[in-house]
């Protein structure tokens, strides 16, 4: 352990003092001294990466800030920069933002931790400081944590000591640390004191032309396990840093490209490249390691590590005999393709547990082709400069000059900002980065404003170091980038250059007579470095001093750059994009949705979107959400009673097979919609799975049962052979046939392996599921004369989704259940469903020392999702307009990254916190995750269902199971999801989920909204009977559409008619009710195709008859009719007072025609039974009877009977193909277009009803009864 510390002076043992350089401008010495921390503000020492004992730094040198302001005079009182040490710690006289205090270790250390206290008996401290590292004392590099340029708390006292250990320990010889605030009673006043290790390492520097050659013992080496280790330091782009070559073709590269790393593997069989890191050429060290073992590759830059597996079916390199470090194999020729050698410092290199440093250093390895191998690291000083948006740099030039010549270096995110701007004696000079491009623009005032403008280059804001040069003289100016010849832009505008005596850089000072003057006030962002001025390099050491120029809030020696996107913190392939302040993630066309894009946009499974209200369709699913897996499409049917999920394989069926042998098997490869990954995903979820598989054949045999070895094999998912067919099970080596004893020779199991000269078959299901799907067949003997053989593989199916319906009940507020700590350091995102009637309640919570995450009901309308990651709690808040306490599923949603906060509820209600721009971005969480509330305060009651974290699903019900208080599964659910039974069909509640029945409708379907329907050809009828007896003889029978159905008496007051038709024939009869005396109902089209109802209820001389619409609609489209009748009210007509109201003795009911022995109206029979209706009719229910459905779907039990040919048909279903009827062919009101009317109907109606137009047809309102009859569906 090393420490520099100020403290009480009455206790500092000093052990040597040195005096300050000669030209320092402090009135009082420089003391290098070992002053510890009070004994009582010790922890434990830190051991070291190493493993050494760590030790106390004795000698040390401390330097400080002598910082001219640009309003200060250079000649002002010395005092301005003195350091005060009297008063037991440092503090400079002057407390702003460019104080420092600096530390030499004497040599590069490893440091791990730092900790602070204020001046010693003062009012002085520093709350924030900021801690720079460098082993030359030149190029400083801040510290990194969490992404970001890392700003330390510090203290809030004199006394107390605050200790911050590295998350990233660092190597350096010199730190300074920059205070950023500090006491408002005070001044910045600091005692500190560093912790860390002896480091030391060989060094060898690499001059971009030598390379060392390490050689394997043996010529070639198969070489199955790597570890390469090494660090480096460079200020070049380019260079390759490790290579390997065989002559069969396989290689590994390790090069720099662009600034980044590039590790590279290949053979014959394929190619492998991953990049990592960027701002790779920042002259800085960096730590590789790369660990291969067969096709596994770990790839770790900067304590990021990534894992990858090589294309490809190698496992081992076969290389020649050697590996070079630093560049390419040395052949006295100029390196090929491009490529250069590697130009900077190496250290600790180790292949393979060889040290290859020190190896080269005792002349153990060919370094023949080094000019001059230098065992310690030259260093190339840039002396950068590092601007923030309010940051400027001004230096000199020559006045009255008639020629300008700039040029410097520049790297940013930015795509716009200001570069140089300086004031002309007549006009204005301005370089800028315009959209990634750069741009100059000369402003000559006296010459009728003349204008140059030119522009070089593209990109260039893509955080890389950019060359530019600017000449400007009498007609002519020039700007190249990248000193490439080709980017340069000449014009020869005639204009006469004077130039003016200063340069700003990066922005123009903003108080001054140059305020305002730039056309531009973007201000530039980035680093500069090798800037020139006149064809002279700046002397910013002198800028620094103070002796020349002048900046504001500028990082002299120093750049800061950050590139966010790497490690990129956009998910699921979303493409990255950055400014100097953050960065944004680009997700189209990844099918994940966020500001990282986490979230998947697409529903886990079949399941879920059943529970939506979808029908049967193809979707995407997302099985695991948030999770590696990408979404995929597949086939949902949703069935009355199971979601079934298809996947599709490129197998044709029926495909034939010859020429095999079981030497020489036919392998055939299937390959499916998904990837087996995503297969085994559904998989394990799923109740059931199966696959049908079918071998027709003739002469060739299968399984070769009962004892011979298998002819034909398949591979599942687990790339295991099996030697079953379908209709069998695991480890019984038969066909279904062989299962169920009936094979066409008993004396085989498989009807193939008779091995007849006729087709035979063999087929069934596949049902074990750990086995599927099927990926490869191989089939064996189809080589004889005669012998052939057809190969199906079916569809993979599965029902079912465990993870959808995984549940648990809680039944005291003391109940919960623990899982492992959540992982969700940088990114997590966490939903589930609940239901509860109790007010508030702890979802789930997950501790660490400070963080913590946290869901919870707060009260019976909010919910909240709070969390810690470092910054101080964050809690979001989701308020519903209706209670949650309500027994009913909702759906609760979290997601926390590095950009934000979200809380969604029900997915329509939202809060988004935005993440701060600095502080901490890791959630550490130490604790088991608690779901429910471990402490028994707040606790839950209820259910909560389908709890994924970070696309994993949690068992709750395997946990559940042995735990007190809490219940797996959970009831209840037609509560919330009955809403989706539609017309009139009933929840049914399942263990896991609900289903509709729909036994009591005219519909079908998983939501009773599938219409039932049939085609009539000329002479078809369907006949039910509604007569008691029938009821008594089918209520013994398993039919639930009569049991529950049939009327209980046959007098009836009451009569609700619906059914859909459409034909294009008329006159007709579409529905007719008989009864044992001479009432009836009938509906038909006339002759002209108008409709018409015909009632007959007694009491009249004539049946009672209205005319519903006055249109033709004989007309091929789809029309929908509602009948209601209550005593004598008939929709919008009353029957007349001598009218009986009892619809006496009811005895069947007909569709599209009647045949009847007992009475039937005469008129019926002459105009509209012969030839009978022709056409469509669907939706049809008679009261609480749907006797279309039942004739379709009857099984001999049902008292429905039909003639004629009867075709189940989805014609009811049709869209309306013709345009909505206009006002002008209104037949209830002529003028009713587009507003409400009260019509009054004088005879034979007595009531008084209104109408509104809808569409092709109208809804008619009336409070005892109602009729609609509409033309479309």
């Amino acid at each position: 352990m090393f420490f520099t510390t100020f403290n009480d002076p009455t206790n500092i043992p000093l052990t040597n003092v040195q005096k300050p350089p000669a030209k320092s401008t402090d009135k009082t010495s420089v003391r290098q001294s070992v002053l510890r921390l009070p004994r009582e503000a010790r922890t434990e020492k830190y051991r070291c990466s190493s493993g050494t004992t760590p030790l106390q730094l004795i000698f040390v040198k401390l330097q400080h800030s002598c910082r001219l302001s640009y309003f200060r005079s250079i000649q002002q009182d010395s005092e301005y920069c003195a350091l005060s040490l009297g008063a037991g710690g440092w503090s400079p006289l002057d407390s702003d933002h460019y104080q420092w205090l600096q530390v030499d270790l004497g040599s590069r250390k490893q440091v791990t931790a730092i900790a602070t206290q204020g001046r010693y008996s003062s009012s002085d401290w520093t709350t924030r400081y900021r801690l720079l590292y460098s082993d030359t004392g030149r190029n400083w590099k801040p510290y990194h944590q969490d992404g970001n340029i890392w700003a330390f708390a510090g203290n809030s006292n004199t006394e107390s000591v605050v200790r911050h250990d590295l998350q990233n320990p660092t190597v350096a010889r010199y730190l300074r640390i920059i205070p950023l605030d500090w006491s408002e009673e005070g001044r910045i006043g600091l005692r500190f004191e560093i912790y860390g290790c002896p480091y030391w390492a060989d060094v060898i520097n690499f001059d971009g032309q030598g390379v060392i050659s390490y050689r394997f013992k043996m010529k070639k080496m198969k070489i199955l396990k790597d570890v390469i280790a090494l660090k480096f330091k460079t200020s070049e782009s380019e260079g390759v840093i490790l290579h390997g070559e065989g002559q069969q073709g396989d290689y590994i590269t390790l090069e720099l490209r662009r600034g980044r790393l590039l590790n590279q593997y290949g053979s014959i069989l394929g190619h492998t490249s991953v990049t990592s890191g960027s701002l790779l050429d920042d002259h800085h060290w960096h730590s590789v390691v790369i660990e291969r073992y067969r096709r596994n590759v770990n790839f770790t830059l900067d304590q990021h590590t990534q894992h990858f597996r090589t294309n490809g079916e190698f496992d081992h390199l076969d290389l020649d005999y050697e590996l070079t470090f630093g560049g390419m194999p040395y052949s006295g020729k100029p390196v090929s393709g491009g490529r250069r050698n590697f130009k900077g410092c190496m250290e600790s290199i180790n292949y393979n547990g060889e040290n290859i440093t020190d190896l080269a250093r005792r002349k153990k390895l060919d370094t023949s082709s080094f000019r001059n191998l230098t065992f310690s690291c030259v260093d190339t000083h840039t002396f950068p400069v590092f601007f923030n948006d309010t940051s400027f740099l001004q230096l000199p030039g020559r006045r009255d000059h008639n020629m300008v010549s700039v040029g410097f270096q520049f790297r940013t995110w930015n795509p716009s900002g200001l570069l140089l701007f300086s004031s002309l004696a007549d006009g204005m000079l301005e370089l800028a980065l315009n959209n990634g491009k750069v741009t100059a623009h000369i402003n000559v005032t006296q010459q009728k404003n003349m204008h140059v403008d030119i522009s070089s280059g593209s990109g260039l804001n893509d955080g890389e170091w950019h060359d530019v040069r600017f000449l400007a003289k009498e007609n002519f100016a020039m700007l190249t980038t990248d000193g490439d010849e080709a980017s340069a832009v000449r014009t020869t505008s005639p204009v006469q250059i004077t130039t003016g005596s200063t340069y700003h850089f990066g922005a123009i000072c903003p108080i001054g007579p140059l305020a305002g003057t730039s056309p531009i006030q973007r201000s530039f962002q980035g680093c500069m470095q090798l800037i020139q001025v006149d064809d002279q390099l700046a002397d910013l050491t002198a800028v620094e001093q103070g002796r020349m120029g002048a900046f504001e809030n500028v990082s002299l020696d120093m750049c800061a750059i950050i590139d966010r996107c790497m490690p990129n913190h956009c998910e699921h392939g979303g493409r990255c994009s950055q400014t100097w302040d953050g960065f944004t993630c680009t997700c189209d066309g990844t099918g994940y949705t966020g500001a990282t894009c986490h979230t998947s946009v697409y529903e886990q499974s079949c399941e879920a979107y059943k529970h939506l209200g979808r029908s049967s369709d193809s979707y995407w699913i997302d099985p695991d959400g948030s999770g590696p897996l990408g979404p995929f499409k597949v086939i949902c049917n949703m069935t009355e009673d199971k979601v079934w999920t298809t996947v599709v394989n490129n197998l044709p069926a029926q495909t034939a097979v010859t020429g095999s042998s079981r030497e020489r098997r036919t392998v055939l490869q299937l390959n499916y919609s998904a990837s087996m990954e995503q297969v085994t995903a559904i998989t394990n979820s799923a109740e059931h799975c199966e696959q049908h598989v079918a071998y027709a054949c003739r002469m060739s045999r299968l399984l070769n049962t009962p004892d011979g070895t298998p002819y034909t094999w398949w591979v599942g998912r687990g790339n295991e052979k099996h030697f079953y067919w379908g209709g069998s099970v695991p480890g019984i080596q038969k066909c279904a046939c062989g299962i169920e004893r009936n094979c066409t020779d008993s004396k085989y199991y498989c009807n193939c392996d008779a091995d007849q000269k006729q087709w035979r078959d063999d087929s069934g299901l596949l049902v074990y599921k750990d086995h599927l799907p099927v990926s490869q067949v191989a089939v064996g003997d189809t080589n004889r004369p005669g012998s052939e053989a057809k190969l199906t593989v079916g569809p993979f199916r599965c029902y079912g989704d465990r993870d959808y319906w995984n549940a648990a009940s809680f039944n005291t507020p003391s109940s919960y259940l623990h899982f492992s700590t959540f992982q969700g350091e940088t990114s997590a995102d966490i939903s589930f469903y609940f239901k509860t009637s109790a007010p508030y309640g702890v979802f789930l919570e997950n501790l660490g020392n400070t963080d913590f995450i946290r869901l919870e009901l707060k009260s019976p309308t909010v919910v909240s999702f709070s969390f810690d990651v470092g910054n101080g709690p964050v809690e979001l808040n989701v308020h519903s307009p209706i209670p949650l306490n309500d027994d009913q599923w909702h759906r609760v949603s979290a997601e926390r990254n590095t950009k934000e906060a979200i809380l969604q509820l029900d997915q329509k209600y939202k809060e988004v916190r935005p993440a701060p721009t600095q502080g901490h971005t890791r959630l550490e969480l130490y604790s088991q995750l608690y779901v429910g509330s471990a402490g028994g305060q707040r606790g839950f009651l209820g259910c909560i269902r389908s709890l994924k974290m970070n696309g994993v699903t949690l068992d709750l019900e395997e946990r559940a199971l042995v735990t007190p208080g809490v219940k797996p599964g959970c009831s209840g659910h037609c509560t919330s999801f009955g809403m989706y039974c539609r017309n009139g069909g009933k929840c049914v509640e399942k263990y896991n989920g609900y289903s509709c029945d729909c036994s009591t409708t005219a519909y079908d379907g998983p939501f009773c909204s599938k219409d039932v329907g049939g085609f009539f050809e000329a002479g078809t009828l369907v006949k039910y009977n509604l007569v008691p007896e029938v009821v008594a003889a089918a209520s013994s029978l398993d039919e639930k559409s009569v049991i529950h159905n049939l009327p209980v008496e046959t007098n009836l007051t009451r009569e609700d008619l619906t059914f859909s038709f459409s034909t294009s024939t008329s006159p007709s009869l579409l529905v007719y009710v008989s009864t044992k005396t001479q009432d009836y109902m009938a509906v038909v089209l006339r002759h002209n195709g108008t409709l018409q109802l015909r009632y007959n209820l007694g009491g009249l001389r004539e049946p009672f008859s209205v005319d519903i619409d006055q249109r033709n609609l004989a007309n091929g489209q789809p029309h929908t009719v509602n009948i209601s009748r209550v005593e004598r009210d008939i929709e919008v007509y009353t029957l007349p007072e001598a009218s009986d109201t009892q619809f006496t003795l009811v005895k069947s009911l007909f569709l599209g025609k009647v045949f009847e022995t007992g009475y039937i109206d005469p008129v019926i029979i002459e105009k509209y039974n012969t030839p009978g209706f022709v056409g469509c009719l669907s939706r049809v229910q008679f009261n609480s009877i749907a006797p279309l459905k039942a004739a379709l779907r009857s099984r001999g039990s049902v008292p429905v009977s039909h003639q004629g040919k009867l075709v189940e048909s989805n014609c009811g279903a049709s869209p309306l193909t013709i345009p909505p009827m206009s006002a002008a062919t209104d037949p209830w009101h002529l003028d009713a277009a587009d507003k409400n009317i009260t019509i009054i109907h004088m005879t034979p109606v007595r009531q008084i009803t209104s109408y509104e137009k809808h569409l092709d047809g109208f809804h008619y309102y009336k409070h005892s009864f109602s009729l609609i009859f509409s033309s479309c569906n």
